[in-house]
Parts: C-alpha cells; structure tokens; sequence
C-alpha cells in the first residue's frame, strides 16, 4: 500500500470519525465470510458504518482529531473493524443480538460522547444506554403523567359529586 493509499484511508477515516461521533471498535477476525456479510447486512439495516482498517491507520486518524482519543490507542490490537453511528448503543444491540449465534465480534472499545468504554466487558452497559430521542420520550412521559392524574381525578370526582348531589336530593 503506497503512502498516498494509506493518506486517503486516514482521511476517510477521520470523515466519518467527525460526521458520526459515537463509534466502536470490534474483533471481527474468526467471523467466516458468510458470518461477516450478515453483520454488515444487520449494521446496513441499523444505519451503522462498518469498516476494517489497520490499527495504525486507525490511530493516525484518531490523532487527527480534536479532543484527547489516546485512552482508545489500548484497543488497537489485533484486527479491527469500527462501528459508526449516530446513535451510541445501537451497535452494542447488534453485537449482542449478533453473539446469540456466534462468539464474535468481540468489543475492544468504544467512544460515545466523549465517553470511553474499554473492553467487551462494557457490552451490557453499552446497550442499556438509552438513546437522546429514548430520554426525550421518557421525559415527557413523565410530564404527562401528572396531568393526566389531574384529569382523570377531576373526571371521578365529578362523578362522586353528581352521585352525593343525587343521593341528597333523594332525601330531602
């Protein structure tokens, strides 16, 4: 590979290392061919980028960025493939949906919003992260909830008013 390749390769890692901002870093290396063509089917259908890159490469466009990413310099062992996607657990939902039937991709670490996980012991905790647009749709929920009591207090004390009103004028 010439130094132009490798340039053009560092370049286009750093690209998709600014558009997306949450990725992981995964051991794909005993995935058979069939096995690697269906997690980059199930990665496509969850709008994940996936690629394999040098760790060198990788490292080199990891420098190129701003911010401090040298805490995932320790991940870059071995073979590496990285997830990007603009949501952070999505991909650690596909690894762990993906692992029911095989013992790879194994994580090696991940970056989601300037947090580092380092690790496949990270996985769990990873997928149990709950998305902005997921926070957001608790969050008003749980605004809702109190009007609603309100509401449906309001509606059955109507309804026991009317009853008393009924039951007085009965007797009077």
């Amino acid at each position: 590979m010439t130094r132009e390749e490798k340039n053009q390769i560092i370049d286009s890692l750093v690209v998709d290392l600014n558009k997306y901002g949450n990725f992981y870093i995964a051991d794909i290396s005993a995935l058979t061919v069939e096995k690697t063509n269906m997690l980059r089917r199930e990665c496509f259908k969850k709008n994940i980028k996936m690629c394999v890159a040098k760790n060198t490469l990788i490292r080199k466009a990891l420098d190129k960025l701003e911010g401090d990413y040298s805490e995932m310099h320790s991940a870059l062992k071995g073979t590496s493939a990285i997830m990007y996607c603009e949501t952070g657990n999505v991909p650690a939902k596909v690894i762990k949906d993906f692992r029911k039937t095989s013992d790879k991709p194994v994580l090696k670490g991940a970056w989601i919003d300037s947090a580092v996980f380092l690790g496949d012991n990270q996985l769990e905790a990873l997928a149990s992260l709950k998305s902005k647009n997921e926070l957001i749709a608790d969050i008003i929920a749980l605004l809702q909830s109190p009007a609603k009591n309100v509401i449906s207090g309001l509606q059955g004390g109507g309804h026991k008013l009317s009853g008393i009103l009924k039951t007085l004028e009965s007797r009077g």
